[in-house]
């Protein structure tokens, strides 16, 4: 920059020392002196620029002058060689009294200036001078065409010069404030040469013409005016919309980076600064510069500053809350004018809401991942849960070919009663978590370890060497199991007492195709019970000793006849009421099987044998066709309750379901909504595209859909994006931990405030305590449903229970004045 300007400078004066030093021949009758007629090139030099009109860029200010005008009246009536000294003095004159008076602008900008005019005029000099001899001749084309010229080296070497000391100031390429500068001065530049060519005219015809220029003048620069400020208004606002429109990101350095690159566009500012507010009184500042770089660091609190004559500083708040600060530093030479610091406000206001909203999407992905993981993990050890370890145990096994071989260890910790009762609590939760720290030292790649609950946890082992001896796997896994065994019994100390960790060990080894993790479990748990049994630490699956295996066979053969009689397979129904007004939202229809010789079943005993063989599509026909009975009878008595009905996943792979129940709702007359399927964790962890479809049917004719147990799986909310809901129901294992688990109660409020954020009933479920019931509507949550409500009953009873709760739900509404009061 200083070396520019020194440039500047000195081709300034070389031109006007030399341009005096030029002879000059007036004519002999000339009735104005040499003197005067300098005088009058000094004047109009400085009139020109006085005359200015400016604009701000996106570069810097630009200010446009008459001096083209004043070139081409110059050259007419002064000699040519004057010019540049004429231009020195005039321009001088005229910005060092702008500058003291408005603008106050340093020395060395000033010389700048200067020069650059000084300059500009020099060349104009010469390329005029090289077409023709403008001084005092006669007004023709050839004139015309010499003083137009002039103007066209002026005007491109102070547009220029202009850009290239923005350039170098800024750190940008040169062209883009060229062009910005060109741009903005081409009307001018062709009025200037307009009015030039026109006092040449009139002066050569009679001076006295002149005195008619004052007006149209006035009206010029006034049109002059209006268009850069319409055309300055119309880029601002543009900009303004782009720059408030990238705004609109989800993390905190997209929005303050997105924020400081939009201001100093919109303001053509030399810098800006963004300072973000973080919790625990962190501040966190991102900058930049007039060359665009962006830098961002910690910085202290930032102290409280007021508006300044170049600085524009405004604080972010959003409510009562403060969010952050924007500074905007603007050019000395172009202080901010009132319109563009109601600009800046504005752009404050959506600065502010756009880092308070990703503000929000940051602690909601904290929330959320929190409650992903610990959807899916052990609180205590921090391995995975059952429900996680059934999820990705199962597709563990898909992944694997059919008759790859895996192995599962299920242990349990002996004599850990004894540990919780002798030591307490703490040295038991001391004990499991050492467990698992061992536990987890022995995991190879592939493999899963979990805890299950109490003193359980589980090793599914994927990496079972393939070879052609059958006996291998089996072999491998016991001794797998065998050296872990060993690993753990190293002795340790627990709560100040020296002790081993002794272990039972059950071992299952199956093709990864013929069974899913729940069967491997319940193999393994069966043959962890053999260790114990036997006295040992480790023992292998013995199929002959489950009486499980072949008994599920009978099961399933007796379940036959059950669908085909109408006395065995029951409903046992349990109502879900509104917390506010303990009026019914709902009945959910639990299956019981009143089995001849086996006595009552619950669905535990059943479901799952059910769910892996053919008759799934009968018994869920059979339990939907009882449920939709039950809630015609009650639409008969007036009751307007939808009931609910759990749904398998392999049900929703069966393209037929959505074709039977609208069949069904037919034939028992049932609107659509009245009917809610429950879909479970398994359905929701699923993305084949046939369950989609599926769901997206049945929600196109209008039947509702759940989610149960929610919270529990770690898909549950990537599923919501996928498919549309109605409910959510908390899963029982939260609510029941809620008052003395933090985490738990934290699962329950997230889940609640999504619910009400995506327009969705939530249902807490297992609410067995007032104390719950208080805690779940404090929280907000709609509706719960367990045994301190009621427990599940008769579908012959269960109609005079629906009833009497809304008859005392609409007793609870009271009307907000008594008939006739004023």
């Amino acid at each position: 920059m200083r070396v520019l300007t020194a440039a500047v400078a000195l081709t300034a004066v070389v031109s006007a020392v030399v341009g005096l030093t030029v002879p000059a021949t007036l004519p002999a009758d000339d009735p104005l002196p040499a003197v005067a007629r300098f005088g009058i090139a000094v004047a109009a030099f400085a009139v020109a620029q006085l005359a200015r009109l400016r604009f701000r860029t996106a570069t810097g200010m630009v200010s446009i002058t008459w001096g083209e005008a004043a070139l081409i009246v110059c050259l007419y009536l002064v000699p040519a060689g004057w010019l540049p000294a004429a231009a020195l003095l005039g321009t001088g004159a005229a910005w060092t009294g702008m500058s003291l008076l408005t603008d106050r602008r340093p020395v060395p900008e000033l010389v700048r200036i200067t020069g650059s005019l000084t300059a500009a005029t020099a060349l104009a000099v010469v390329v005029a001078r090289a077409l023709g001899q403008p001084l005092l001749a006669a007004p023709t084309p050839e004139l015309a065409l010499a003083l137009a010229a002039g103007s066209l080296a002026y005007l491109f070497a102070t547009a220029w010069l202009g850009a290239a000391i923005l350039a170098l100031r800024l750190g940008v390429p040169p062209g883009p404030p060229l062009l910005a500068a060109l741009r903005g001065k081409l009307l001018m530049f062709v009025g200037n040469v307009a009015v030039g060519l026109l006092v040449v005219a009139l002066l050569e015809i009679d001076a006295r013409w002149l005195l008619l220029l004052p007006p149209p003048l006035w009206l010029l620069q006034q049109t002059y005016r209006h268009r850069l400020r319409a055309d300055q208004e119309r880029r601002t606002w543009r900009a303004f919309a782009e720059a408030t429109a990238a705004l609109n990101q989800l993390d905190e350095r997209g929005v303050a980076t997105a924020a400081a690159g939009g201001a100093l566009t919109l303001f053509g500012a030399e810098l800006v600064d963004v300072d973000v507010a973080r919790g625990d009184d962190r501040w966190w500042r991102y900058r930049i510069d007039g060359g665009g770089q962006v830098r961002d660091r910690e910085i202290e609190r930032p102290a409280e500053a007021g508006t300044g004559e170049h600085e524009v500083v405004r604080p972010l708040t959003v409510g009562s809350g403060t969010v952050g600060a924007l500074r905007v530093r603007f050019p000395r030479s172009a202080p901010p004018t009132a319109r563009e610091r109601d600009a800046v406000a504005a752009f404050s206001d959506a600065l502010a809401a756009a880092l308070h909203d990703a503000a929000t999407h940051r602690e909601l992905r904290l929330v959320t991942a929190r409650s992903s993981y610990e959807a899916v993990h052990d609180q205590l050890t921090g391995l995975l849960n059952r429900a996680a370890m059934l999820g990705k145990g199962d597709r563990a096994l898909r992944q694997l070919a059919h008759d790859h071989p895996v192995a599962l260890l299920l242990l349990d910790i002996n004599q850990f009663k004894e540990v919780n009762d002798t030591l307490g609590h703490a040295a038991g939760d001391q004990l499991l978590r050492l467990t698992a720290n061992r536990l987890s030292a022995l995991v190879r790649p592939g493999d899963l370890l979990g805890r299950l609950g109490g003193d359980e946890f589980a090793l599914l082992l994927t990496a079972v060497p393939v070879i052609g001896d059958r006996a291998a796997p089996a072999a491998y896994a016991l001794r797998q199991a065998r050296e872990i065994a060993e690993r753990l019994a190293v002795p340790t100390e627990v709560a100040g007492v020296r002790m081993s960790i002794e272990v039972a060990v059950g071992v299952v080894v199956a093709d990864a195709g013929t069974a899913d993790l729940t069967e491997l479990l319940r193999r393994a748990d069966i043959a962890m019970y053999q260790a114990k049994e036997g006295g040992g630490n480790v023992a292998a699956y013995d199929s002959s000793r489950d009486a499980a295996s072949t008994d599920q066979l009978a099961l399933l053969a007796e379940l036959r006849e059950a669908l085909a009689t109408d006395d065995q397979l029951v409903l046992a129904l349990q109502p879900a009421v509104d917390l506010a007004t303990g009026a019914p939202t709902g009945v959910e229809a639990l299956i019981r099987w009143q089995h001849p010789r086996r006595g009552w079943l619950g669905p535990s005993d059943f479901i799952r044998p059910v769910e892996n063989s053919e008759q799934l599509g009968a018994f869920t026909r059979y339990v939907l066709d009882k449920a939709l009975g039950v809630a015609a009878e009650w639409a008969r008595a007036g009751l307007d309750v939808p009931i609910s009905v759990n749904l398998s996943a392999r049900s929703l792979l069966d393209p037929r379901l959505p074709g039977e129940i609208g069949d069904a709702l037919r034939r028992h007359q049932l609107p659509p909504h009245r009917l809610v399927l429950e879909i479970t964790e398994t359905v929701v962890m699923s993305e084949l595209e046939i369950i989609d479809e599926v769901l997206a049917t049945l929600r196109s004719m209008g039947v509702q859909l759940a989610v149960d147990d929610f919270g529990t799986g770690f898909s549950s909310l990537t599923f919501l994006t996928r498919i549309a809901v109605d409910e959510l129901k908390v899963d029982r294992s939260f609510v029941i931990r809620m008052a003395d688990s933090p985490e738990a109660a934290a699962i329950v409020r997230t889940t609640v405030g999504l619910a009400h954020e995506l327009g969705l009933r939530v249902v807490a479920e297992g609410v067995e305590t007032a104390e719950q019931r208080t805690a779940l509507a404090e929280l907000g949550c709609t509706a719960a449903q367990g045994y301190h409500f009621f427990k599940p009953m008769p579908a012959d009873k269960i109609g005079a229970v629906l009833g009497s709760l809304l008859d005392t739900a609409q007793g609870n509404v009271f009307p907000l004045r008594a008939d006739g009061a004023s």
